[in-house]
C-alpha cells in the first residue's frame, strides 16, 4: 500500500489549478439516469470515487465514455448515456464504499418507478442516517422498504405524484436526492429548509439546463414543477471549494504563498473569512484567488455549521493551521459527531490539542516535528499533510486511499508549490 514521504519546512509558493468539485460530481453523475439522451460533464476530477459511482452507473446499464484522459491532464470529459435502464439495483459490493451511492435512489426511482440501492458506506465521521432521503421520497408518493440491507422504493403506477417536505434538520444529500426525484414528478413539489450549499447549486443549474422547473435556486425553498422528460447537456462541474481551501491551509502554514487558480471566493467565503481571522491574507479576483502569509498566525474560535456557514469539511485542516497559530484556538463541530479523529494523529507530531465532546482547543504555537501517522478518513488525511509539511523532518502519512477519495493527484500539486512530498510503496 502507497504511503506519502514529507519533508517539512519548504515555503510553498507558485501557481495551483484548482479541480472540480468531488462533492459537486457525485451529485451530477446520477442526472444522466435521468434522462435517455447523452449527459456530458467537464472538469470531472481524477478521484477513486469518482471512479467508483462511474463503475456504479455501468451496472445500470449506462455507457461511460472518457475524452481528455492523458495522464498530464487535470480533469476530464466524461460523457454519460442512458437510452435504456438495464437494472434498478445497487448492489452492496459496489455502495459499501462509498456513502453517495444513496443519490442513484431518487433518480433512478423517478424514471423508473422503482429503485433498490444498498445502505451506503464512506467514512467513519459519525451517524449519517438516510431518514430524511426516505422521508422525502414517500413525501412525494413513494412506497418505501427496508430489508436485508437494501431501501427499496416504488412509485405508484404512473409516476411519482409530488409532494411537500419540510425538512427538520439540513441535509444535502437528502435535499440532493428529492430534487432528482421531483423533477419527474407528475405534480409540483416543494422543499423548506432546503440545502442551500454551493453543490445544490450547480446541481440546479445542471438539472435547469436539462429542462427541469426549479424556482428558488441558492435559497430554502425550493418549488420544483415536475415535467415530462429532461433532455441531455454539457455542462461543467463547480471549482473544489474544498480543495482550494485545503491548498490554502497548506500554504498559509508555510508561510507561503500562491495563486489557486479557479477558486471561487463566493463558494468558499465562510473558509476565506476563516483563513483572514487566522492572519491569512486573501486576494480574490475573477479567475481564483491568491493566499499570502508572511506573518504571524493568530488564534481564533471557528464553529462549523451548514451552508452559507463554515464547511465541516475544512475543519481539521484549519485545525492543523491553527497548531501554528500563537495562542489558544477553539474549534466546535456541530455536524458530525465522530469528526476529531485525526486530533490523536496530530498529537504524535507534537500538536497541543484538547478535545471535549464536540469542541477541540488548540493551544499554539506548536513545534510539530515529523512522524508516522495514519489517515483516518478523507478529510483528516489532508489535515495529516498540511502539518507535515510544516514539521521539522520527515512524516510518514499511511492509507492513502482516503486521499484518493477527494485529492486530484495531491503530491503533484503540491510539488507544483515546491513541497518535498513522494507516494512510494510501502515497504
Amino acid at each position: 500500500m502507497d504511503k506519502l514521504v514529507i519533508k517539512g519546512g519548504k515555503r510553498l509558493s507558485g501557481t495551483l489549478p484548482i479541480s472540480g468539485a468531488k462533492n459537486a460530481a457525485l451529485t451530477l453523475i446520477p442526472c444522466a439516469l435521468l434522462t435517455e439522451e447523452p449527459l456530458t460533464l467537464r472538469n470531472l476530477p481524477r478521484l477513486a470515487d469518482i471512479d467508483g459511482f462511474q463503475h456504479l452507473m455501468t451496472q445500470f446499464g449506462v455507457t461511460v465514455s472518457i475524452a481528455g484522459s492523458r495522464p498530464e491532464d487535470y480533469g476530464r470529459v466524461v460523457t454519460y448515456e442512458a437510452p435504456r435502464i438495464t437494472s434498478t439495483v445497487a448492489p452492496y459490493d459496489l455502495v459499501r464504499k462509498m456513502r453517495a451511492s444513496i443519490l442513484v435512489l431518487g433518480p433512478m426511482l423517478a424514471r423508473m418507478g422503482e429503485a433498490t440501492v444498498s445502505m451506503p458506506g464512506g467514512c467513519a465521521i459519525g451517524n449519517r442516517p438516510i431518514d430524511l432521503h426516505l422521508k422525502a421520497l414517500e413525501a412525494f408518493g413513494a412506497e418505501i422498504e427496508l430489508a436485508r440491507g437494501y431501501v427499496k422504493a416504488v412509485a405508484p403506477d404512473g409516476g411519482l405524484p409530488g409532494g411537500d417536505l419540510d425538512f427538520p434538520v439540513v441535509s444535502v444529500g437528502a435535499t440532493e436526492n428529492a430534487l432528482m426525484a421531483a423533477v419527474l414528478a407528475n405534480g409540483t413539489s416543494r422543499l423548506f429548509n432546503a440545502a442551500r450549499e454551493p453543490e445544490i447549486v450547480d446541481l440546479c443549474n445542471l438539472l435547469a439546463a436539462m429542462g427541469a422547473e426549479i424556482e428558488g435556486i441558492g435559497s430554502s425553498d425550493l418549488t420544483i414543477h415536475g415535467v415530462k422528460r429532461l433532455n441531455g447537456a454539457t455542462y461543467k462541474v463547480m471549482a473544489d471549494r474544498i480543495e482550494a481551501g485545503s491548498y490554502a491551509c497548506a500554504v498559509a502554514i508555510t508561510g507561503g504563498e500562491a495563486r489557486l487558480e479557479g477558486a471561487n471566493a463566493h463558494d468558499m467565503a465562510s473558509t476565506i473569512h476563516a483563513l483572514q481571522s487566522i492572519g491569512v491574507e486573501i486576494e480574490e479576483d475573477k479567475k481564483g484567488i491568491t493566499v499570502r502569509a508572511n506573518g504571524a498566525l493568530k488564534p481564533t474560535n471557528l464553529t462549523t455549521a451548514p451552508f452559507p456557514g463554515l464547511a465541516t469539511d475544512m475543519q481539521a485542516q484549519l485545525m492543523s493551521l491553527l497548531t501554528k497559530a500563537d495562542g489558544t484556538s477553539v474549534l466546535k463541530e456541530t455536524i458530525f459527531e465522530n469528526r476529531f479523529m485525526h486530533v490523536p494523529e496530530l498529537g504524535r507530531m507534537g500538536a497541543d490539542i484538547a478535545t471535549e465532546g464536540r469542541t477541540a482547543i488548540v493551544k499554539g504555537p506548536a513545534e510539530l516535528t515529523g512522524a508516522e501517522v495514519m489517515a483516518t478518513d478523507l478529510r483528516a488525511s489532508m489535515s495529516l499533510v498540511i502539518a507535515g509539511l510544516a514539521a521539522e523532518g520527515e512524516t510518514t502519512v499511511r492509507r492513502l486511499y482516503h486521499l484518493d477519495r477527494g485529492y486530484e493527484r495531491l503530491e503533484e500539486k503540491l510539488q507544483m508549490l515546491g513541497a518535498d512530498i513522494e507516494r512510494v510503496g510501502d515497504d
